[in-house]
């Protein structure tokens, strides 16, 4: 159950957070917002910190925010939600560490949804503090940077990398940055159902990359606490992004943020050679066919010319269905690699890219989100790489 302390003074609002958190909600007056945490909670005679603060922004916008940049410092284990206009409010909340931002009219389904999200978010970081909590920028080690990769289109790249990074987000809310490099034909925007202000294009600008601030301001917040760089509206936009200007967007972020996830292209294009240079954990994608297999093994033998494949990769079998006529290890002969996470087949996925909603969130129970877990887990639990780009060859 998710405890909530609501500040409003509307008693519509009230109803609708009190029904979204099964009653486990407590509303203090929100005129005058005080502008200290501890002012605030001393109007509640509760044991306890809220999992979720609620601030109504409509009426005092800037007051609001200023509450909740103290709380994100002084009380970081509570989650922040603000009530408002989403396009005026969002930036500066990302900055000062709110989760969401909804509608004055947000309903009650809606509420609920982000009321168990953040909550959710809030008990995991509660439960590993030293993993949860946001590193100060700039790290004192660089971030680690997953890079999806795969020889062909249509493996699954874009649902692997999205719901890996919404599962890292889980538990280091604002610590994880999704990167779309399929500069072309890209859509993380469209399996997150995000709707962006900037994209790839306008992210690797001079100035913006020189300005850590910048650059933040310019990245999209999914409502798990993702951060993410979408891909160019125009495929024409493409042509002016050099693997240069990946190299140094990837420098960029790996110093503000734990875990950079990138999802690619089809291939080994020049842009995504860029990001191998910067890659600690090489995530590598084949599908249940002969033709997916070969085309990795080729991928594979490649990459290990180019001493670009790290002993830290893993290799996923999207896609995997005991009526294909192939087995585990007739991939595993095909590539000359083991696999390490096989993924089966399912219409839920389909139906998650559909909607915009990882199917980690959407259906947490089936098969395809149980084995995204496992692969979630494994990156939360493993230590730091130090090594980086081609110098981490493996044997």
């Amino acid at each position: 159950m998710t405890n909530v302390l609501l500040s409003t003074d509307s008693t519509d609002l009230q109803t609708r957070v009190h029904e979204a958190a099964g009653g486990s909600c407590i509303a203090v007056p929100s005129h005058p917002l005080p502008s200290a945490p501890a002012q605030l909670l001393a109007q509640v005679q509760h044991a306890s910190l809220p999992d979720v603060l609620v601030l109504d922004a409509t009426r005092a916008p800037h007051d609001a925010l200023a509450l909740a940049a103290r709380f994100d410092r002084e009380l970081p284990g509570t989650g922040l939600v603000l009530i408002g206009d989403p396009a005026a409010l969002s930036i500066a909340a990302m900055r000062v560490g709110v989760r969401d931002v909804l509608p004055a009219d947000v309903d009650v389904e809606s509420l609920r949804t982000a009321l168990l999200r953040v909550g959710h978010a809030v008990r995991s970081r509660r439960a590993q503090p030293d993993e949860a909590a946001v590193v100060a920028t700039p790290l004192s080690a660089p971030g680690r940077v997953l890079t999806v990769l795969s020889p062909k289109g249509g493996a699954g790249k874009t649902t692997m990398a999205t719901n890996l990074a919404v599962g890292l987000a889980e538990s280091a809310p604002g610590a994880v940055v999704l990167v779309d490099l399929d500069v072309q034909f890209g859509d993380v925007a469209t399996a997150l159902n995000l709707e962006a202000e900037y994209a790839l294009d306008d992210v690797l600008q001079e100035h913006v990359l020189r300005d850590p601030i910048a650059l933040k301001t310019r990245l999209t917040q999914h409502p798990s606490g993702l951060l993410v760089v979408c891909a160019p509206e125009s495929p024409a936009a493409a042509d002016a992004v050099t693997p240069e200007q990946v190299s140094a967007l990837l420098s960029s972020l790996t110093a503000q943020f734990r875990y950079v996830v990138v999802d690619t292209a089809a291939g080994l294009e020049p842009r995504t050679l860029a990001a191998l240079d910067h890659t600690t954990d090489p995530v590598l994608l084949t599908t249940f066919d002969v033709a997916g297999a070969r085309g990795l093994g080729k991928e594979i033998a490649t990459l290990r010319e180019l001493g670009m494949l790290t002993n830290a990769r893993q290799v996923l079998l999207n896609f995997a269905d005991p009526k294909a006529g192939l087995s585990v290890s007739d991939v595993e002969a095909t590539i000359r690699a083991k696999v390490d996470l096989t993924i089966p087949i399912s219409r839920s996925v389909t139906a998650s890219l559909n909607t915009g909603v990882p199917i980690l969130f959407q259906r947490p129970k089936d098969p395809v989100a149980k084995q995204m877990r496992k692969l979630v887990t494994f990156y939360a639990e493993t230590g730091a790489r130090r090594a980086y780009g081609r110098h981490r060859a493996a044997a």
